[in-house]
């Protein structure tokens, strides 16, 4: 029989999936994404003309079988000539077909990887199994890191620079762009862009180990306003608790392992394994998109992540049971 959480678990993937839009490369929503749409239905309607033929010569030429057939030997040089013209033509015509699509590929790509002017630029790194976001400025001040949620103004192209920490992932947002590798000691550069604003999925779309499955990410496009407001936010650091339940779990952070991997800028918490838990009671989702953020979801992470994710690298945090929701409570009003 399958747990509650096992439950929990699907209802969040099911709900993570359910964004703006389908999750394809059939519903673009950005320039980058309409070039690879548009590449896929001129190949897709090439390549259904060149079958829908063959299917017609193919008719065409067991008709002609019908009845008695001639003398293998006797040769009809008319006939043969028609033939080999015939033959000719078609090898030209189906030369020239993968010329156009070679070319349409190749221009396509230009529009995709070609030289573009972005505002915004954010280091992505892959970890088994998470993502890092790191907002670049000139300004170390204003240099901030999020986790399995980017943030992006919409009507502008966002340069990211991926990279991963341990083995290939792959950063794939199909509504915006294209695929792309993220490799250990190698920075790669995708340009994404929304044109409107909405909540958009990502995954990592290449095998990364057991937890690969679960290693999803939202793009939330903003405009200008709503992304300056919520980067200055982030910026900042974090607010001192409001109440004596998350007082008291200020102080169950702060003693426990959790400082180890954990960075909350403002409460002298500076771990740099695991992701930085400044504002993470902002987020819409917990461990990579296998939990809606919650206290309960935060507790059942905190108390038995192998259960929520099995494989996954962070472990078990031994707690009292007087200490799980002061803590819970803690992380999820840190907004």
């Amino acid at each position: 029989m399958r747990s509650p959480r096992h439950a929990v678990v699907v209802a969040a993937s099911l709900a993570l999936a359910g964004c703006e839009g389908w999750q394809s490369s059939l519903d673009p929503k950005g320039p980058h994404a309409s070039a690879i749409h548009d590449l896929f239905w001129f190949f897709t309607a090439v390549c259904a003309l060149v079958w829908a033929l063959v299917v017609l010569a193919l008719a065409w030429a067991l008709w002609r079988r019908r009845g008695l057939r001639p003398d293998p030997l006797s040769i009809q040089g008319g006939r043969e000539r028609r033939l080999t013209i015939v033959v000719s033509t078609l090898v030209a015509l189906t030369g020239v077909t993968l010329i156009g699509l070679t070319i349409a590929s190749y221009a396509s790509q230009r529009r995709l990887f070609g030289p573009q002017e972005a505002r915004l630029t954010i280091r992505i790194t892959g970890h088994q199994w998470w993502w890092d976001a790191v907002y670049e400025d000139p300004d170390p001040q204003r240099t901030f890191s999020t986790a399995n949620e980017i943030h992006v103004p919409v009507n502008q192209p966002v340069l990211l620079k991926l990279e991963a920490s341990d083995v290939i992932h792959s950063l794939w947002v199909p509504s915006l762009a294209g695929k792309q590798d993220l490799i250990p000691g190698r920075q790669n550069l995708l340009t994404i862009q929304a044109d409107r604003a909405g909540v958009y999925r990502g995954q990592c779309a290449e095998f990364c180990g057991w937890q690969h499955a679960h290693m999803g990410f939202l793009v939330v496009a903003q405009p200008q306003q709503d992304f300056d407001a919520w980067r200055n936010q982030q910026i900042v650091a974090r607010a001192p608790p409001d109440d004596e339940l998350r007082k008291q779990g200020e102080g169950v952070f702060l003693s426990s392992t959790c400082v180890t991997c954990h960075t909350v800028r403002g409460a002298g918490a500076g771990g740099r394994v695991g992701p930085d838990l400044t504002h993470v009671g902002g987020r819409q989702y917990i461990a990579a998109g296998a939990l809606r953020m919650s206290a309960e979801a935060l507790a059942a992470w905190i108390v038995d992540p192998q259960g929520v994710k099995p494989g996954v690298h962070m472990p078990a945090t031994p707690l009292r049971p007087d200490q799980v929701q002061p803590l819970a409570a803690y992380l999820e009003g840190l907004k």
